[in-house]
């Protein structure tokens, strides 16, 4: 009788161990002096350095990027959901007021690619860079038989650390007070499911189709646009500026997300005409005759992050942030 394998039974451990080398290098980058262990440990080691700090608060979060994951299976193009993932998890910390610290992934897939593993963890790796943050560890389980051969998922966990004085919860919301909003670059990380229902199933679009109305891009390169890292942006406001609450736009679209922050009896008034709505926006909902209603729960629309400060204060913000060369949008009140 022949000696069944684990290879035979779908799992290559030699290529787990390849992957593992080939990223090894390279998330060594994102190291900062705090990190104790190399990867391959069972655990990341993180020395805090807690002399600059009175009464430190860690702030965590961990979530995916939902099924733009598709996509990038229908692009063949890898190297951009790990910055994806790594962007997301931060904007969900730097709501509160929080700096990155380090971060972890987990890739389940299966059958493990090492070129592929080494595109996703290149992302990261960008993602981390960019932001200052550690990327101490992660996971990589090849389940053959749970995961569609070629196909994999992604998550992130992120920790980062906010002084407690200077944590923004959105307490201090008041009606009157300000919504000042930027841009996103996309879809960011969600409404995958509908956009991918409307555009390749209803409207029978390929990746590689360029409607007139996206400006030359292809609808595979507009849905794949990087989720935007907004830390360098709102890190140095958050000293100069009196913030009262932070919105990081994500499932549930600009009303759901915001509101989550707000105290109880306060709402928002949107000004729905403060901006236009980008191209790829718009495409999904002509060709999937989708209502205006669906599309404000289902997608950012074009805006990313909304900052909430005092009527005195907006203005100062505005400036700030045109300082800075961003394009501020004032989208209304809390009322």
């Amino acid at each position: 009788m022949k000696s069944i394998s684990y290879k035979d039974a779908g799992v290559d451990i030699h290529a787990g161990e390849e992957a593992v080398n080939r990223i090894k290098t390279m998330v060594r980058r994102t190291f900062t002096p705090q990190v104790m262990t190399d990867l391959g440990k069972f655990g990341g080691f993180y020395q805090l350095d807690l002399s600059a700090w009175d009464k430190p608060v860690l702030v965590s979060s961990v979530d995916g990027v939902g099924t733009k994951l598709k996509v990038a299976f229908m692009m063949d193009k890898h190297d951009t959901i790990g910055e994806d993932l790594v962007n997301h998890c931060i904007n969900d910390i730097l709501v509160g007021g929080a700096t990155p610290l380090y971060f972890l992934d987990y890739i389940g897939t299966g059958r493990l690619s090492p070129d592929v593993v080494e595109q996703i963890i290149a992302g990261m790796v960008r993602g981390c860079e960019n932001a200052g943050c550690a990327l101490i560890g992660g996971e990589m389980a090849e389940m053959p038989g749970f995961y569609t051969d070629g196909e994999y998922d992604v998550a992130g966990a992120i920790t980062g650390i906010v002084e407690k004085e200077g944590c923004i919860d959105g307490s201090a919301i008041q009606a009157g007070d300000a919504l000042i909003a930027l841009p996103s670059t996309g879809l960011h990380t969600n409404g995958y499911s509908l956009a991918r229902k409307v555009l390749f199933e209803h409207a029978e679009f390929s990746v590689h189709d360029r409607p007139e109305i996206l400006g030359g891009r292809s609808i595979g390169e507009a849905l794949l646009a990087v989720h935007r890292c907004y830390l360098p942006v709102v890190k140095p406001l958050m000293k100069t500026i009196e913030i009262r609450g932070m919105s990081h736009v994500t499932g549930g679209g600009l009303v759901g997300n915001t509101k989550r922050i707000l105290p109880e009896g306060l709402d928002l008034a949107i000004d729905w005409n403060a901006w236009t709505v980008p191209p790829i926006f718009q495409l999904i909902k002509e060709k999937g005759n989708v209502s205006i209603l669906e599309m404000r729960k289902s997608f950012n629309l074009g805006i990313g992050y909304v900052f909430i400060v005092s009527p005195s204060e907006s203005m100062n913000l505005m400036n700030q942030l045109i300082e800075m060369d961003e394009d501020p949008i004032m989208i209304g009140h809390v009322k």
